[in-house]
């Protein structure tokens, strides 16, 4: 499970050292694709296998369905760390995100989200008074 909030930089080959706390579970492989906001998705690849099994369930005549699918499979990238905990972004998925060289690297459960750093901010800057705010009945199944 990813939890937290961590702030790596990107190097100038376009690495990120992952968060101690996530290595172990991304150490066999993982997979990075584009995510919504224009953040990256980190899936374990055990997770991104779930992922795929889900999205083979929906139907081929959707076209929503069909765009979804094209967007974030042609976008996905399979890497492995090195030894360091380093992990390469392919430079299409650094410029979908906008990354610069301050990152943040947040848990979200199942995956981990990494995020240019002033996109972040802004993000939870608008975000945070909507989640204070939310109620039981504004979340479809979180009860």
């Amino acid at each position: 499970m990813f939890l937290g909030t961590h702030s790596p930089r990107l190097d100038e080959k376009g690495r990120i050292i992952l968060p101690a706390k996530f290595r172990e579970e991304l150490s066999s492989g993982l997979v990075l694709t584009k995510g919504q906001e224009n953040c990256i998705y980190v899936f374990s690849a055990r997770e991104f296998e779930k992922v795929l099994d889900q999205m083979q369930n929906a139907p081929l005549a959707n076209m929503a369905a069909r765009d979804y699918i094209r967007i974030f499979l042609s976008g996905a990238s399979d890497e492995v760390p090195d030894k360091q905990g380093r992990v390469t972004i392919p430079a299409t998925l650094r410029a979908y995100a906008g990354l610069e060289k301050e990152l943040v690297v947040i848990g979200a459960g199942s995956r981990a989200e990494i995020w240019d750093a002033h996109a972040w901010n802004e993000y939870l800057a608008a975000k945070e008074t909507a989640f204070s705010a939310t109620d039981e009945m504004g979340i479809p199944g979180i009860s």
